[in-house]
């Protein structure tokens, strides 16, 4: 039975692997990500960060790891407040928090240096996987301060 399961996990993989696009993100580094998300071509810089900076975490697909890192796609916590996201992303947060009824309190750590990164991966996250979030600019993110 074990075996049985086994080859339908692999055969899965495999598959959700073949709808994958390579994407270089260094001289030395290709992430495969899911190929058919329109946001990758309407908010390109925001989908290079993603993929470099956040994927370990809240994977391609966005939906996390359940009760380690949260999702990002569907996540009503994200949704609720863009400049919250981006303050996020610019200084981490520390703080617990709720996304679609589940706690998380793992760290996250900054991942960029500017309002610019902020806003572009932001803006890729809620538009990707089929999130309906909208924008945010950078003139509304600009009295954030940034602490390291």
């Amino acid at each position: 039975m074990l075996l049985i399961i086994a080859v339908f996990m692999i055969a899965g993989s495999a598959s959700a692997f073949l709808n994958q696009t390579a994407v270089e993100v260094s001289e030395s580094a290709v992430v495969y990500t899911p190929s058919s998300d329109p946001a990758d071509a309407k908010f390109p810089e925001g989908a290079k960060i993603y993929k470099q900076k956040c994927f370990v975490c809240h994977q391609l697909s966005g939906e996390g790891v359940p009760g380690a890192f949260p999702p990002l796609k569907n996540a009503d916590y994200l949704l609720a407040d863009k400049k919250r996201a981006v303050e996020q992303v610019l200084n981490g947060s520390n703080e617990a928090m709720v996304v679609n009824g589940v706690t998380y309190t793992i760290p996250m750590p900054f991942q960029v240096d500017t309002h610019k990164e902020a806003v572009d991966v932001i803006n890729y996250v809620l538009n990707a996987w089929g999130n309906d979030g909208g924008t945010i600019t950078v003139e509304e993110v600009k009295d954030i301060k940034i602490v390291r």
